[in-house]
C-alpha cells in the first residue's frame, strides 16, 4: 500500500476510472451483441433499429476516452457493414 498522499490518491481515482470506463465498455458489448444477435437471426428490422443505439454507445465511450477513435470506428463499421448485408 501506498504511504504517499498523493500515490493514495491516485489508486483511489485509478479505481473510480477503471470502473467508469468497465462500466462504459459493458454497455457497448451489449448494445454490438443485440445487432450481432438480430443479423444472425436475419432480422432486418431489428438490426437497423439496433444500430444506432450501438453507434450512438460506441461514439460516446470514443469521446471519453474509453476506445481509441480508430477502434470505435472499426466498430462502427463491421456493425453496419453486417446490418447492410441484410437488407
Amino acid at each position: 500500500m501506498a504511504n504517499i498522499k498523493s500515490a493514495k490518491k491516485r489508486i483511489l481515482v485509478n479505481r473510480t476510472k477503471t470502473e467508469r470506463n468497465k462500466s462504459i465498455r459493458s454497455a457497448v458489448k451489449t448494445a454490438i451483441k443485440k445487432v450481432d444477435t438480430a443479423v444472425a437471426n436475419k432480422d432486418a428490422a431489428a438490426a437497423k433499429a439496433a444500430l444506432p443505439a450501438a453507434i450512438s454507445a460506441i461514439n460516446a465511450a470514443a469521446s471519453k476516452g474509453v476506445y481509441h477513435k480508430n477502434n470505435a470506428a472499426r466498430k462502427v463499421s463491421r456493425i453496419s457493414k453486417a446490418v447492410n448485408t441484410l437488407a
